[in-house]
């Protein structure tokens, strides 16, 4: 018997299994399973005029792999993150924005209802920048958008703090307390 020829019985079954294979193959083909398979194969490779089927065709497709950076954007998008992206993109680059040695001394801190905070590391530097609030304003919203910056509220740095430890009273006389 050659390769070829296909096994007629019992006595010409082969060592490797093909035979088994080709009748498991050829049950499964006449199966109404496999039937069934073909009918749905078929009916996705062209046009259907039925509504909700799912066509494949040459062009591009929903279903295809899409780029990152516009799936990420549309998700931006679609959840209103926008505003505030652009903002922390502000608050990343804001030596760039406001210049190298002011950035030295200021510090961006929240951006609220079109209100920027900005905190300065010396009252020197609080009134520096309240004179620079109207360049910075007009930076900032070409930017960001005309109006989206109405406000830069500008405060000077923060007092010692006279707490230590995890224990404090409110409306204590504070640290005259410690001086005896």
């Amino acid at each position: 018997m050659g390769e070829d020829q296909e096994p007629t019985g019992e006595q010409d079954r082969r060592d490797d299994g093909l035979d088994l294979a080709r009748a498991q193959m050829r049950a499964a083909a006449g199966s109404p399973h496999a039937a069934a398979r073909r009918r749905r194969r078929r009916s996705t490779r062209g046009t259907s005029s039925e509504p909700g089927t799912q066509v494949s065709g040459s062009g591009p497709d929903d279903r295809d792999p899409q780029l990152l950076g516009a799936m990420v954007e549309r998700l931006v998008g679609e959840q209103g993150w926008d505003l505030e992206l652009r903002m922390r993109g502000v608050f990343a680059r804001w030596p760039e924005l406001v210049g190298a040695e002011v950035a030295a001394h200021t510090n961006p801190e929240t951006f609220t209802d079109g209100k920027l905070v900005v905190r300065t590391d010396s009252t020197a530097w609080a009134t520096q920048l309240k004179l620079l609030t109207p360049t910075i304003l007009v930076r900032l919203n070409e930017e960001l958008g005309h109006g989206t910056v109405t406000l830069i509220e500008v405060l000077g740095p923060r007092g010692p703090s006279w707490i230590k430890g995890r224990r404090t009273t409110r409306d204590g006389r504070g640290p005259r307390d410690t001086y005896g």
